[in-house]
């Protein structure tokens, strides 16, 4: 926050190692942060001096946590949250009314997912890119039980590095791969 000499008005120190995401809930006053040290930390703008773990990764070894890389809110359900592990092929999706167990684990792609981006008009759709050179959308209406198996699948010539959903164009889905940009019909 900035107060009105453009300096920072105060400055959250939560995470115990570096910060790699952030996002903004839809409507509310609430923003997540995860980082290296593995946690999920809710913040709300009108009581910055707390925040709350909501989900921490497990251990890739004894002593060491996964950290988070990726966060994406869902955008019609401020309930909804998905996170990427590092190095992980997997993606988690939280429901924070349940914090610390995830409501469904997207488990379709063989390599490392990069990027995530819930649909704008939907509650129950993300997209998710990674290095196996695929872009997957999950219909996660069926939660809680297991989502077993994307609904759509695209496969790019090289490892996708960022998907975007459009918000005034619901039907159409960026990824980035190479040098490449692609705009995707859904």
């Amino acid at each position: 926050l900035l107060n009105n000499k453009r300096m920072p008005k105060t400055q959250l120190i939560a995470h115990d190692k570096e910060v790699y995401d952030i996002a903004f809930a839809s409507g509310v006053h609430v923003f997540a942060s995860v980082g290296a040290d593995g946690s999920m930390r809710l913040f709300d703008l009108r009581s910055l001096e707390h925040s709350t773990i909501v989900y921490e990764s497990s251990e890739t070894a004894p002593g060491t946590i996964a950290p988070l890389i990726r966060l994406a809110w869902n955008k019609q359900d401020p309930n909804y949250l998905a996170t990427v592990t590092m190095d992980s092929s997997k993606v988690v999706i939280l429901d924070i009314r349940v914090p610390s167990m995830p409501a469904a684990i997207l488990d379709g792609h063989t390599h490392c997912v990069n990027a995530l981006s819930w649909a704008p008009h939907s509650s129950c759709h993300v997209c998710t890119a990674a290095d196996d050179s695929q872009a997957l959308i999950w219909d996660l209406s069926q939660m809680p039980r297991p989502i077993e198996d994307p609904i759509l699948a695209y496969r790019a010539e090289a490892e996708v590095n960022q998907v975007q959903w459009s918000k005034s164009q619901p039907d159409w889905i960026a990824i980035c791969f190479n040098k490449t940009l692609q705009i995707l019909r859904v």
